[in-house]
């Protein structure tokens, strides 16, 4: 079931739609006569080139959100390490409290990033919230016999955080280049068609069912490479396989180990 869905992430009804379109473009080039010895490197240079320089640049993206993610858990879980073996005594309703507050932070990232853009003030809101919730009971921490410079250095755990979660969050806002990708949607749906008198032309040397296979082969090569690129777009709306998972119910659980 995975592998098939994995399938339909880069087969999918935008394939079928250009492969059909390519395919009835050299039908009616047969049916007229028109044939073409169309150069190749075009579609290289129109098409390919540009969709593997943003899938490149997208999951660089993911990878420097990866980086991110994981440095807000290590910041987090150094925060709640403090609380539990830096104090004199252990104090159950403390550490509770903490745990509270950074799986709230975890479980407000994730419903701030899969949302869309448009809908994030709110979810932006609730996460500084959070962190202001987390600053504060920082600075209760004296109370509770900390000294200030171990309060001093939790807080810097939490700038650390904050600053993460910033630059997390300029990669949810902002995408690789929308006109590059404009560029290639425009081309990934013309040369399929355009290149209609190239495959009649080829089609004249091959036998029964075989000379669909170059439309085919060529639409799903084209429309696979945008479909990747589409899902590595955005790490976080949770609809890709690669996409990053904030998963904090399980940073929770195991800081209680």
């Amino acid at each position: 079931m995975r592998q098939l869905k994995r399938i339909t992430a880069i087969i999918n009804l935008k394939s079928l739609a250009i492969t059909a379109l390519a395919v009835i473009s050299m039908l009616v080039c047969q049916r007229y006569g028109l044939e073409a010895n169309f150069p190749l490197t075009l579609v290289a240079t129109a098409v390919i080139f540009p969709i593997v320089f943003s899938i490149g640049g997208a999951y660089k993206r993911r990878e420097a959100a990866l980086q991110d993610y994981g440095e807000i858990k290590a910041h987090g879980r150094a925060i709640y390490f403090a609380v539990r073996d830096w104090l004199a005594e252990r104090d159950p309703a403390l550490e509770a409290e903490f745990r509270d507050l950074l799986g709230g932070f975890l479980r407000d990232c994730r419903e701030l990033f899969v949302h869309p853009v448009s809908e994030m003030d709110e979810a932006e809101r609730a996460v500084y919230r959070r962190l202001s919730g987390l600053s504060k009971a920082i600075n209760g921490l004296r109370e509770h016999g900390l000294a200030s410079g171990e309060v001093s250095r939790c807080n810097q755990f939490l700038s650390k955080m904050m600053i993460s979660f910033e630059t997390l969050k300029h990669i949810y806002q902002y995408r690789t280049p929308v006109t590059l990708r404009a560029y290639s949607d425009i081309f990934i749906l013309l040369l399929p068609i355009l290149y209609g008198p190239w495959f009649a032309q080829i089609a004249g040397n091959l036998s029964g069912g075989v000379q669909f296979v170059m439309p085919v082969l060529m639409s799903l090569i084209l429309v696979g490479l945008d479909n990747i690129q589409d899902h590595l777009e955005n790490p976080f709306d949770q609809i890709g396989e690669d996409d990053i998972v904030f998963n904090a119910e399980k940073f929770v659980e195991r800081l209680e180990l």
